[in-house]
């Protein structure tokens, strides 16, 4: 199987199993889904570390504005007797005015960070140094697990304007945030591998070859951003052991400077003068009183 490490810009992604013959009109969309997909649950994984602090969502007319405020104008957040968490509810006031402060028990957190943990160690970078590849099985699997510690906790549901629900529900609106940045279109996005992109038109074989015994680091970008960045010829380990070597033998040639040892003048090799007595015959010549 062939093993393509994918990478945004210089930063590792996750790791995929697939093979020479796969149509990369094929291959780059679930590509793209993935990294989108571990996208969602980053976002997602904030939202729910929030909701578990402060409550659901304000609606957005009520959002940012003080007590007196909403009083003065005479709103009221009717979603809130709908959507209360099981148990009970703790009083605690967001100082963003964007939650409504009322947030779920203590017992109902603890399970809702324990799914979000697990989700984040499913889709995490590290797995691509533990070698584990990551599939759109997985992101699913990440997802359901979320979704079903959201419906524990408020069985009744969310209200549609909460992003969490809207992230369930693929209505979530990114634009004008950092995230739309991030986030790729997988019918325009591109995959880049050796200075060239991987044309959909095209099989993966057509540019790495029938081995299916091959690892590669390819790229995923926006259409239109050109091409991205080669990978550095030596690795951030490989820089580590040079430097380290680099010091040892500098610090050597230190010791050798200040070495004012002579005591190897003593030695035959040393003697300027033992071809002289060689050859008058008078080599290791001892005399005695």
């Amino acid at each position: 199987m062939v093993i393509l490490h994918i990478k945004k810009g210089d930063g590792s992604q996750f790791l995929y199993e697939t093979t020479c013959q796969a149509k990369l009109s094929e291959l780059i969309p679930e590509l793209i889904e993935i990294y989108n997909g571990r996208l969602k649950i980053e976002r997602l994984n904030y939202e729910l570390e929030e909701l578990g602090k402060h409550g659901i969502t304000l609606p957005p007319n009520m959002q940012g504005l003080t007590e007196d405020q909403i009083n003065d104008l005479k709103l009221h957040d009717s979603w809130a007797e709908k959507c209360v968490p099981s148990g009970g509810v703790r009083e605690v006031k967001d100082p963003m005015s964007k939650r409504n402060g009322q947030a779920p028990l203590e017992n109902m957190i603890k399970m809702v960070n324990r799914t979000r943990s697990e989700a984040m160690a499913d889709i995490s970078k590290e797995n691509v140094t533990a070698k584990r590849c990551l599939t759109q099985a997985t992101i699913k699997d990440a997802l359901d697990k979320l979704r079903g510690a959201v419906m524990i906790v408020y069985p009744m549901g969310l209200p549609p304007h909460d992003p969490i629900k809207q992230e369930f529900e693929d209505t979530e609106d990114l634009s004008g945030t950092q995230a739309s940045l991030q986030v790729l279109d997988n019918k325009t996005g591109q995959l880049w591998w050796a200075g060239k992109e991987l044309l959909r038109a095209k099989k993966l074989e057509d540019y790495i070859g029938k081995n299916e015994k091959t690892k590669i680091v390819a790229k995923l970008q926006k259409k239109g951003q050109g091409v991205p960045s080669r990978e550095p010829v030596f690795t951030e380990e490989d820089k580590k052991h040079m430097m380290s070597y680099a010091y040892k033998k500098q610090e050597e040639m230190k010791k050798l400077e200040t070495d004012d040892d002579v005591s190897y003048m003593n030695s035959s090799w040393a003697d300027t003068q033992s071809l002289k007595r060689q050859f008058q015959g008078v080599r290791d010549v001892k005399w005695r009183p």
